[in-house]
């Protein structure tokens, strides 16, 4: 049976905690005969031990920072059985990679993150942010959010293009890879060793021979199994540097449930693209194995391009301290010479699962909490906190038509259960749900008011919102919102809406198996 590359990478990403969880369920029964037969005399206050330790690390939990969303099933899983909740939160719950990564990424930003912000490129974000502030205060609140967080800056001399089909993007980015005279920078969560890349590798070859500097990066977990162990060797074999974020080795790896889930090319610092489409058959339609398949990507050219290269120079240079990292930045990072040709605003940004700040969502709250008339999403995957389900009912509420385009076809059967399991919540405050018949849509989007969208690789779930490196592209008063609006328009056109149906009808009531599903849903 056809897979996709994600749900063959989610398999293969659990080999390491499927060894560990088996290891702990097994403590757990052992644990449970001993108490039965040797241990029995001693039952009372082993028990009560178990529970001490177990409300210990309870309270622990309740009193971090975040959402109960995310705490609630730690805390049940913990109080029902002590030795196996314990021995998955050290190896999941405590998120955020070892603190040898933190301090690796926070010594990194010290030097790469002001790039972003001194002498003239600084003045060209304080004159953009300025400019916005005196069209929209509202979106200027989202966009100041964003530079104060993330440290990633407005920019105004960029000219933006959207693509409604992955194939688009792709072709568009070919035809400006052949015309690259300094450096190409490629980043993608999953590259599958087939045609869809093979015509990519031809002009990166090609390039390489013209005197041009080629990196490509993917992700170990991503792209395991659908390339061979020699793709590394074969690649700088022509020339092509290559490197793998965080490689699966047998063992525990405390870093291993954070994934680079990044879709960048970068084209000597002038052209960007980004969005939700690896570089695999499927997402061009090569291959069909869940009928049609839907991505968008956009393309950027100008100023906000740096963002873009920062973005990819953070996980090339930190992900690994044996490799050669970079010393001077300021060659990847040139002042563009380009006058665009419309006053769009653009934002690209990036999300990391090491700091304390979820940029994706609080972007995408940010966004339905200021939307007047219309919030529109598209996402593959419906798991959503209980701060995200508020604030989209809220603004249904309020008069917002709110909508959520989900796949129709999914690729995860489990993880389809659990966003149906989302559906009533939100249907049954007015949000509207739709599903895209053809297929599966792997867009992650947002639009709102026909003034502001994003576009990227950050899905409405627990993974890319909490544990993830995610980026993506915001942008305003431009006509990439308008054709992305069009394409809402025309996907919903294809869609069967299910928004009564589970309002009031049996899809209101969960099944047990969704209920059990959802409520561990932040630990899958």
């Amino acid at each position: 049976m056809s897979n996709t590359l994600e749900k063959e990478a989610s398999v293969k990403n659990g080999v390491g905690r499927m060894i560990f969880c088996i290891a702990v369920i097994a403590l757990e029964v052992v644990f449970i005969i001993l108490m039965m037969t040797k241990l029995s005399r001693h039952a009372a206050w082993i028990e009560v031990l178990t529970r001490v330790v177990g409300l210990l690390l309870v309270l622990y939990i309740y009193n971090k920072p975040g959402n109960s969303s995310m705490k609630t099933p730690w805390i049940i899983l913990i109080l029902l059985a002590p030795i196996l909740g314990t021995g998955l939160y050290l190896i999941v719950g405590l998120n955020g990679g070892t603190k040898k990564m933190r301090i690796r990424y926070d010594e990194l930003n010290v030097r790469l993150m002001p790039k972003l912000s001194e002498g003239e490129v600084g003045a060209a974000a304080k004159a953009a942010s300025k400019s916005l502030a005196s069209k929209s205060r509202r979106w200027a609140g989202l966009s100041d959010y964003l530079l104060r967080n993330s440290k990633y800056p407005l920019y105004l001399n960029t000219d933006i293009v959207y693509y409604d089909d992955a194939t688009k993007g792709l072709e568009a980015q070919k035809a400006d890879l052949r015309k690259a005279e300094r450096f190409i920078f490629m980043e993608y969560h999953a590259i599958e060793d087939k045609e869809s890349w093979h015509g990519l590798q031809e002009i990166l070859e090609e390039r390489v021979r013209a005197g041009v500097e080629v990196r490509v990066f993917y992700d170990d977990m991503g792209s395991i199994g659908f390339i061979n162990t020699d793709f590394i060797q074969r690649l700088e074999k022509v020339g092509i540097q290559c490197r793998v974020f965080n490689p699966f080795k047998p063992g525990l790896n405390l870093f291993l449930n954070n994934r680079d889930h990044r879709k960048i090319t970068v084209i000597d610092g002038k052209v960007g693209f980004t969005g939700g489409y690896n570089i695999a058959n499927e997402y061009f339609n090569l291959t069909h194995p869940y009928g049609e398949w839907k991505d968008t990507g956009v393309r950027l050219e100008g100023d906000a391009v740096r963002s873009l290269t920062v973005t990819f120079l953070e996980n090339w240079n930190a992900v690994t301290d044996s490799d050669r990292d970079d010393v001077d930045f300021d060659k990847y990072l040139p002042t563009v010479d380009y006058t665009a040709k419309e006053e769009a605003f653009v934002q690209p940004y990036a999300d990391s699962p090491l700091d304390e700040e979820r940029v994706g969502e609080e972007v995408y709250i940010n966004i339905v909490n200021k939307a007047n008339r219309y919030c529109w999403f598209i996402t593959p995957y419906l798991i959503l906190d209980d701060e995200m389900i508020h604030a989209l009912s809220l603004a249904a509420k309020r008069g917002v038509d709110v909508r959520v385009i989900t796949p129709g076809i999914p690729d995860k059967k489990m993880v389809y259960e659990v966003t149906h399991s989302y559906y009533n919540p939100l249907a049954r405050n007015g949000v509207r749900i739709y599903e895209w018949t053809p297929g599966f849509c792997h867009c992650k989007m947002c639009i709102a008011d026909n003034e502001v969208a994003v576009c990227g690789t950050i899905n409405l779930d627990y993974r890319s919102l909490y544990h993830h490196f995610e980026n993506a592209c915001l942008y305003m008063n431009c006509q990439a919102v308008l054709d992305t609006r069009a394409d809402f328009l025309r996907t919903m056109a294809q869609c069967s809406e299910v928004t009564e149906q589970y309002a009031s009808g049996k899809g209101s009531f969960l099944k047990f198996k969704q209920l059990l599903l959802r409520l561990f849903a932040p630990l899958l």
